[in-house]
């Protein structure tokens, strides 16, 4: 039957037995012989015959496929987490079905409702940045369906993160900064209500308190998509100022990228008038003349540790699994655009503040 799917009523009718009869066989079924059991499935081969495995799902309401939600694939941070998801769960025997939200909270709740329907086996996701209250991902806690979040997390739920120390990570970059030489450090900040973006704000705040540069509200300059127009927008304000920053701290590359280019429209120099640094080691950081200085926040192995922490709570239902967080330990790639030839001696006492 070339062209055409091969179901267990076209067994059944090619060799005059019931449904149920050829169900039986295809399952080895006790209860048929051993010979029709045999003829069944040398029947099945010869017409390319493949189990409805959707049918089956249903039937046992349970399914192999992990469900993904991610704020936008065409951001490098979430395309490698998606890698690292799927080679895990490949390796396991899970199929992966990716969302994507655009950071809208409306598609975000309307893809938990088709996850729900689809009876998936678990659920990994990153929230939106319109997202506030999660109330729409409690209904997979009283399904009893696993999930992990990463990244952008809610404090809310009752869930498994993966994350990074984003306070850590900035407060690294801004220090690292300071013993370049810079002392008027800008920031280019995500959206203030992410609390990803918000601990990134801090923990610039607080390299500068720890090395007593004073804070000044002017030198920060909110994005709202982190896109290279972002980053140009905020570096042409910056300039603007009476006093120019001597360093710019980007809360990710493409804005990093965006601020290098109006940089150099200006004519000023990078990193000699002023160094810029970036946040998660994108390709294009390496592309980019002068190199970018970054924070690897190591996406691929984030994907792939949520995937593990999922396929263990999916696999271990009898065994009670509480919720559990991971931090990824991040690391500062310095290259060229801050590698200036003025640099500071970092204070041998330094006690780093916390958030």
């Amino acid at each position: 039957m070339p062209g055409i799917r091969v179901t267990i009523k076209d067994l059944a009718k090619r060799m005059n037995l019931s449904v149920s009869t050829i169900s039986r066989a295809l399952h080895n079924n006790p209860s048929i012989g051993e010979e029709t059991t045999r003829e069944v499935w040398k029947l099945a081969k010869q017409l390319g015959y493949l189990p409805n495995s959707v049918a089956s799902n249903l039937r046992r309401r349970k399914t192999n496929m992990i469900g993904v939600i991610v704020p936008r694939i065409d951001i490098t941070f979430h395309s490698y987490v998606i890698s690292g998801v799927e080679e895990i769960a490949y390796k396991m025997g899970y199929n992966v079905t990716i969302y994507q939200s655009k950071d809208s909270l409306e598609r975000e709740v309307a893809i938990t409702g088709i996850l729900q329907t689809n009876m998936v086996a678990g659920i990994i996701a990153c929230l939106a940045l319109e997202t506030q209250n999660c109330s729409h991902f409690t209904r997979f806690n009283s399904l009893k369906v696993p999930l992990v979040f990463y990244d952008r997390v809610s404090n809310d739920l009752e869930a498994s993160k993966v994350i990074i120390d984003d306070f850590d990570a900035a407060f690294r970059v801004t220090e690292h900064l300071i013993i370049t030489g810079c002392k008027k450090i800008a920031h280019i900040a995500g959206c203030q209500t992410t609390s990803i973006f918000a601990s990134r704000l801090e923990g610039y705040k607080a390299a500068l308190l720890q090395y007593n540069i004073p804070f000044d509200p002017n030198m920060v300059c909110c994005a709202t998509d982190l896109s290279y127009e972002e980053g140009s927008r905020c570096t042409r304000k910056l300039l603007k100022l009476a006093d120019i920053p001597d360093g710019i701290f980007c809360a990710n590359d493409y804005t990093a990228i965006g601020a290098i280019q109006m940089i150099k429209k200006s004519n000023l120099r990078i990193p000699e008038d002023i160094a810029v640094a970036g946040f998660s080691n994108y390709p294009v950081s390496t592309i980019i003349e002068p190199s970018l200085t970054t924070i690897d926040d190591r996406a691929f192995e984030m994907g792939k540790t949520a995937a593990r922490m999922l396929i263990r709570q999916i696999e271990d239902r009898d065994v009670n699994i509480a919720s559990e967080t991971v931090v990824i330990k991040t690391d500062l790639i310095v290259r060229d655009s801050t590698k200036r030839a003025v640099a500071t001696e970092a204070p041998k006492t330094l006690v780093r503040r916390e958030k």
